[in-house]
């Protein structure tokens, strides 16, 4: 994989494992949490719009309606998923069903081929992943549900958005700020019906909310540049590297439990991402 998909992947993976440990913290806020952080992460990405090439048809209208339809249902569900579950059973599995579903996608119907190397690698990924995500005796069933959910939703939207960038050439910025600034208005008649629910979020969560604005259109916007470099197959799996940032911050901040069958997952997933930087 080229060095600048590399670098973008790797810190993307900082970015996102950063947002979901906030994400994970908030808990239970739910949709007023999604509305307040894409409010704010509007507001702060605008600017930069002056520094990107902004091309809009209807082709392209459509594609970020579509797109943020997708991301919204994966941001809800992901939620609900922390709501009910450890940060190092959702996250992981959500992580590794997504890329794993990608790399079949991107082979089957896009067209991609992978060598045997770099396919080799994603399998590493994935095993990592199941790894991290097994609970024994104690399978939280709900945490297993939201996590595969949310993983179908992430190969959803990592097919799509691919293509986005790709063919149709929409600037990588843009294309998440628009997404971004639907997805507020989508979630718009919820804050009316519920404004003093939101307000309380906002006092609670304040800075969970600070955090995600921030880096959750980053980690997406270099991941987005990082299919300019290298094909679906590879960035899809290659950016679980968050999972071994995700992995440790659970046990350190989160106190969560099983700390070295985690790791050691965390450990196998690092090693298929060194091999997919290889291919």
């Amino acid at each position: 994989m080229p060095p600048a998909a590399i670098a973008l992947v790797v810190a993307a993976a900082f970015c996102h494992a950063g947002w979901n440990l906030a994400a994970k913290r908030a808990g239970t806020a739910g949709p007023g949490l999604l509305w307040l952080s894409t409010v704010v992460s509007t507001v702060l990405y605008a600017p930069l719009l002056f520094f990107v090439d902004i091309k809009l048809n209807w082709a392209v209208a459509g594609v970020i309606l579509a797109s943020s339809v997708i991301h919204l249902a994966y941001f809800v569900v992901l939620q609900r998923g922390y709501a009910v579950g450890d940060l190092s059973v959702v996250y992981p599995l959500a992580r590794g069903t997504g890329p794993l579903l990608s790399v079949v996608v991107a082979v089957v119907v896009l067209g991609e081929r992978p060598g045997w190397f770099a396919l080799a690698g994603a399998g590493a990924v994935v095993a990592g992943i199941l790894i991290v995500s097994w609970s024994g005796k104690n399978v939280n069933v709900a945490s297993l549900g939201y996590g595969v959910a949310t993983g179908v939703l992430i190969a959803g939207y990592t097919i799509f958005d691919a293509q986005a960038v790709g063919p149709l050439a929409i600037a990588p910025l843009f294309f998440d700020w628009a997404s971004n600034l639907v997805r507020m208005v989508y979630l718009t008649p919820y804050t009316v019906r519920n404004k003093q629910k939101v307000r309380e979020v906002w006092r609670a969560h304040k800075r969970e909310v600070l955090v995600i604005a921030g880096l959750s259109p980053l980690a997406y916007i270099l991941v987005l540049y990082a299919y300019r470099y290298a094909p679906v197959s590879l960035v899809a799996p290659a950016r679980e590297l968050s999972i071994v940032v995700g992995s440790v911050l659970g046990w350190l901040l989160l106190r969560e439990p099983n700390p070295v069958r985690r790791l050691l997952g965390a450990a196998v997933v690092l090693g298929g991402v060194v091999v997919l930087a290889a291919a």
